[in-house]
């Protein structure tokens, strides 16, 4: 069964699909579209001499083909919803990059219209598939009863898109859902319970301080501490530093439970488990994906995210990253920017106001 695709914006991360495409097998690429010749460019550019795609200024152009298959949306997250809803009118399967939209109605309108389509619907929450991620996932269960998740991420600034259309919340959603809905999407996989209360504070304080865009100054926030109650005592935090470049690793995770934890980081290759009850600890080394051809910027997770799709697509199976977890992964990150703008905290049940439960 050969797959034929089309992307819809082919900016960086519409680039690396293309590379990750470009090493799998029966698999074509039909069509590129974006509204900007540089960026069109650049997607020729990633195809080399594997695919000869249709351009298109228009992506709508794009969705009249019946002989794509499959559509990859990988446009500024802003677009989503009005992308998503012509997709909608098609039966065409779809990959939609995170984060799923940039606010709670357009992620509720997603979730239904996701129930009605006849093409699979998956989330761009790649970071699952990251070969350490996976390993803790793996062994969750070695620490007994989670009651604790950290995540850290010291990182480099976001860096420059078209337009600069990042440097704005109403863009993005604000930093909290853009960059760090996977991390969201982490704990609402790894705890086993529903998020209640969250607490943030965060600011910008160190990048994009002296730009300005149209007369506009940027008003993303660079950094922030992120807590989330659980209904059964559990409690998760999320550290995010994002002028933090040159640090050994990007992310750091550890999950503890009542008899031991576990601990990785990335890049990295090791898994430490500890054991409270003898202070035992073993380091597990931890392999990348044997199927992984193309590293990309993600460590491999983009190119098993693709495998995992097309698994999908041909055995009829529901995909293992749905519009539900993307809608739950940005409502966490909505909460918290909420908080960090009142300086209180949020409850989850008022957040949602009936719409939606966790």
């Amino acid at each position: 069964m050969s797959l034929n695709y089309g992307i819809i914006g082919t900016g960086m991360m519409g680039c690396e699909h293309i590379r990750n495409l470009k090493q799998i097998p029966d698999v074509n690429i039909s069509a590129i579209a974006d509204p900007n010749e540089n960026s069109r460019a650049w997607g020729m550019s990633a195809c080399g001499d594997i695919f000869k795609p249709q351009q298109y200024t228009d992506y709508k152009e794009l969705l009249k083909r019946e002989d794509i298959d499959v559509v990859v949306v990988a446009s500024p997250n802003f677009t989503h919803i009005d992308v998503m809803r012509d997709i909608f009118d098609t039966d065409k399967h779809v990959l939609l990059e995170k984060p799923m939209c940039t606010n709670l109605t357009d992620g509720l309108e997603v979730l239904e219209m996701s129930k009605k389509h006849k093409g699979i619907v998956w989330i761009g929450l790649e970071y699952r598939f990251m070969a350490p991620i996976q390993s803790v996932i793996d062994h969750a269960s070695e620490v007994g009863n989670i009651k604790m998740l950290s995540i850290r991420e010291h990182r480099f600034p976001f860096l420059e898109k078209v337009d600069n259309w990042n440097r704005f919340n109403t863009n993005t959603g604000g930093t909290l859902v853009e960059k760090c809905c996977h991390f969201f999407d982490l704990m609402n996989l790894l705890v086993p319970s529903k998020p209640i209360k969250i607490y943030a504070s965060g600011g910008q304080d160190v990048n994009h301080l002296n730009e300005q865009y149209n007369g506009k100054k940027p008003d993303i926030i660079d950094n922030s501490f992120v807590l989330i109650d659980y209904e059964h005592g559990q409690r998760a935090l999320l550290d995010l530093c994002m002028f933090a470049e040159g640090g050994t690793y990007e992310q750091e995770i550890v999950l503890t439970g009542d008899k031991g934890k576990l601990e990785t980081h990335i890049p990295g290759n090791e898994l430490v488990i500890t054991n409270r009850k003898d202070y035992s600890y073993k380091t597990l080394e931890v392999n990348p994906d044997s199927r992984v051809k193309e590293i990309g910027f993600h460590h491999g997770a983009s190119y098993i995210e693709h495998l995992e799709l097309i698994n999908c697509i041909k055995s009829g199976n529901k995909p293992l990253v749905d519009s539900q977890s993307g809608l739950d992964s940005i409502i966490l990150g909505l909460a918290a920017q909420q908080s960090i703008t009142t300086g209180n905290p949020v409850n989850l049940k008022d957040f949602l106001n009936e719409e939606y439960e966790l």
